[in-house]
């Protein structure tokens, strides 16, 4: 057994955690007990250090650390990352020789997503397409947050699984109807743009986008509700700290069924969602299971489960028949990555 330290860092706020790892011989992958787990804001704190230090010294005797992964917003080139969102500057080597912890590792947060999904206990997911997975098969992972990520996963041949990144969310956005044309075109004009990448349309920047499109597109549909908060997100532009958050807006007043813009706005950005969930599916044929992330999705699951997505997700024309042999899973669990970062920790 081993005293693990994880930690899922983000540019708003940084979650640790503090737990006990065993590794069965018969199981590649560790369980364990969580001991202590704290949340600290970011930018309150010039590097992680001082942050984990604060963090064991809550417990007594301060607790001899074995191993430790971060997931870090950001790229991770040869176990080390800038962020600059918080002008941090992360290196596995100085991590492991300030906090005096023998193995140290950084990886990507959407990495520690795809870790994540193998410690989800059965409440952490909803089934959105039903289908037996196949142990052999891959397991994709996309997940939209503030940015879109995607990965996946194989299955090793001695057990358990190596997890993949990819750059995928900056393929390019494939419009499928009048109306996406159309968007596609707005989003090329208003932001200088030769290409549009799928980012920028599935995020929570990219619900904003949408939303703005909708509102120049059908004069006059917005409501006076809305327009105060858009007036409001607009004067707040280029601010570093934003008190109105557009694309959390937007979604709360589509769950409520509250604002015909705003549930225009969802379905346009869940079709693209699902449309670019079934392509990432095409290209992998993850039989073992497909596992949609993301804060968006945990916020917004009668919004995801009301048939857009999966139907978007399987028009692929003659493919289609292909896509219904992929379970597909929603991730109900908001701490996914943390949970993948405990894990990593603990096969360190």
């Amino acid at each position: 057994m081993a005293i693990v330290l994880a930690g899922d860092i983000g540019g708003t706020k940084t979650i640790l955690r503090l737990a006990e790892s065993l590794l069965f011989p018969d199981s590649p992958i560790p369980v364990g007990t969580t001991l202590d787990e704290e949340t600290y804001p970011s930018q309150k704190y010039p590097d992680l250090v001082p942050m984990v230090r604060q963090f064991l010294a809550r417990s007594n005797p301060v607790p001899a650390v074995e191993k430790a992964c971060f997931g870090i917003a950001g790229p991770v080139v040869k176990n080390a990352s800038e962020l600059t969102n918080l002008n941090w500057s992360l290196s596995a080597d100085r991590l492991s020789r300030e906090l005096q912890i023998d193995r140290v590792e950084l990886i990507n947060d959407f990495a520690a997503i795809g870790y994540g999904v193998l410690g989800l206990a059965p409440e952490d997911v909803l089934t959105l397409q039903e289908a037996p997975p196949d142990p052999n098969g891959p397991i994709a992972v996309i997940g939209a947050g503030t940015g879109l990520g995607e990965g996946f996963l194989t299955p090793l041949p001695g057990g358990g699984y190596q997890v993949f990144g990819s750059e995928g969310s900056h393929a390019d956005f494939a419009p499928r109807s009048t109306l996406e044309f159309q968007l596609a075109r707005y989003l090329l004009d208003r932001f200088g743009l030769t290409r549009v990448s799928i980012e920028r349309v599935v995020s929570g920047s990219g619900i904003a986008a949408i939303y703005q499109f909708l509102r120049e597109h059908y004069p006059g549909s917005e409501s006076p509700k809305m327009a105060s908060v858009y007036r409001a997100w607009c004067e707040e532009s280029g601010n570093p700290v934003k008190s109105v958050d557009l694309s959390a807006q937007i979604s709360l007043f589509a769950r409520e069924k509250s604002d015909n813009l705003c549930e225009q706005t969802m379905k346009l950005f869940i079709d693209a969602y699902g449309a670019e969930a079934g392509n990432l599916a095409l290209k992998l044929l993850p039989y073992g299971g497909l596992f949609v992330a993301g804060g968006i999705v945990a916020k917004n699951i009668p919004l995801m489960t009301d048939g857009t997505f999966i139907k978007a997700f399987l028009a692929k024309g003659r493919m289609s028949q292909l896509l219904t042999r992929v379970p597909v899973y929603l991730v109900k669990n908001p701490k996914v990555g943390l949970i993948g970062a405990t894990l990593h920790a603990g096969q360190l």
